[in-house]
């Protein structure tokens, strides 16, 4: 295990960048869907499907027997299965955007793990499967790992409260690092974060928008409320109606983000929020912005919602240069996640 070397310089690939494979999880873990988990299999084979026609997809499975389960099902929908691999590596949850090691090139354009900590979004108790899949990795995979440490304590944090636009910037919210709740790495400053961006992810600047979603449980990752979809290019999601409990809170982090791009640096394009989705009378986090670029299409969740059409155009509009695939999340998100929070991509 690495620490970093002076000179080392990483950098962190934007997701719209040569992809290697995607890594996903397969879901076992029947307490995050109460009630809904049979139907959680059929939704996580349609997602695999539609990238593995493109790319090459591996699935943590928890044994070889599992196999045989998913197997049918994938070609239920026609996937690719010369494209998926199999790897044994037991979870606690199906997260790998938070629990999986960060893939970084150094100067030499080679990969390196950044293997952060995982403490289960410092909410649940069960994460030691989870904090564990980095060395299985890096064992399958053979590459350099780094363990980022502050005053000899690792580093917690999860992909889904960054994103990057591969050329030195990082969006992230005050609320998911800095809060004293659900308090990640007590102690360290936002300068101190820089700091950490910079040395293990080539961040020159971080973009700090304020909280994100009602409902997220992780206490306010970015991937719900604002994301790069190229270099100068950030889709910011924002609601209209005055009552709706996230509306002051998007509306804050867009004014933010405006005072950000004083000079236009980049350009800013309103995504609006599908109308409040229940499930057994409990808020989820259902947000267009969880969406998941792959090489040649985007994985856009929809929530069988009015605004579902109005949103699928903008993305079209945008992404001209991949297929657009709406994938309905309507009961994924009893999981308190969508696309992007199920999926890691590997750079090429």
């Amino acid at each position: 295990m690495l620490s970093k070397h002076k000179d080392d310089v990483y950098r962190m690939p934007a997701e719209w960048e040569k992809q290697k494979s995607t890594w996903v999880a397969w879901p076992h873990n029947k307490k995050d869907w109460p009630n809904k988990f049979d139907l959680i299999p059929s939704v996580f084979a349609e997602i695999i499907s539609k990238i593995c026609k493109f790319q090459k997809v591996n699935i943590l499975i928890e044994n070889k027997k599992v196999k045989k389960e998913i197997y049918p099902l994938l070609k239920s929908f026609l996937a690719n299965t010369e494209n998926i691999s199999y790897k044994v590596c037991k979870t606690d949850r199906v997260w790998v955007r938070d629990s999986f090691p960060i893939f970084v090139k150094n100067r030499l354009n080679q990969k390196i793990l950044i293997d952060w900590g995982f403490n289960a979004w410092a909410k649940y108790k069960n994460f030691n499967l989870d904090n564990k899949i980095c060395i299985k990795i890096n064992n399958l995979l053979n590459l350099k790992s780094v363990k980022p440490k502050k005053n000899n304590r690792r580093i917690i944090l999860e992909g889904g409260s960054i994103d990057v636009n591969g050329k030195g910037l990082l969006m992230t919210t005050r609320e998911c690092l800095q809060s004293l709740i659900q308090e990640r790495n007590p102690g360290i400053t936002k300068k101190q974060y820089e700091k950490i961006f910079n040395q293990f992810l080539g961040i020159k600047k971080v973009l700090w928008l304020n909280k994100g979603i009602v409902g997220d449980d992780t206490h306010g990752h970015v991937d719900d409320i604002a994301r790069f979809v190229n270099e100068r290019k950030i889709f910011i999601a924002c609601e209209k109606n005055k009552s709706d409990a996230n509306y002051n809170i998007l509306k804050e982090n867009y004014k933010i983000l405006k005072k950000y791009n004083k000079k236009n640096i980049f350009k800013i394009v309103k995504i609006p929020m599908p109308s409040p989705k229940y499930i057994d009378n409990i808020r989820v986090p259902a947000s267009y912005l969880n969406f998941y670029i792959a090489n040649k299409i985007v994985l856009v969740p929809i929530f069988n919602d009015d605004k579902d059409i109005v949103v699928l155009k903008i993305f079209k509009k945008h992404f001209k240069k991949r297929t657009v695939i709406p994938i309905d999340c309507s009961l994924l998100i009893w999981g308190l996640g969508a696309i992007h929070c199920m999926t890691q991509q590997e750079p090429s």
